[in-house]
């Protein structure tokens, strides 16, 4: 168990955001946000890792506006193809 020690205001606005939040106790808003933050750092890992491995797959390419116009019009096509509009 980790017993941590908070300023008064600090201690308040914590027990106010998990009430506003709908957690039983500050306790619990503190750990749902704990778990949250490793989700997001695993998240952002994976992207990095995703970013690295797209960097080395090959040679590297001028990301010009007209690259990038055709990469929004490619994935608006396959947006649209595989979702309905209704």
């Amino acid at each position: 168990m980790l017993n941590i020690s908070l300023p008064d205001n600090l201690e308040a606005v914590i027990a106010q955001q998990a009430e506003q939040a709908g957690f039983d106790t500050a306790t619990d808003y503190l750990v749902h946000l704990v778990l949250r933050e490793q989700d997001r750092l695993s998240q952002q890992a994976k992207i990095e890792a995703l970013l690295i491995e797209g960097l080395e797959s090959r040679e590297p390419i001028e990301a010009t506006d007209e690259w990038w116009e055709q990469r929004r019009s490619v994935a608006w096509q396959q947006q649209t193809q595989t979702t309905p509009l209704w």
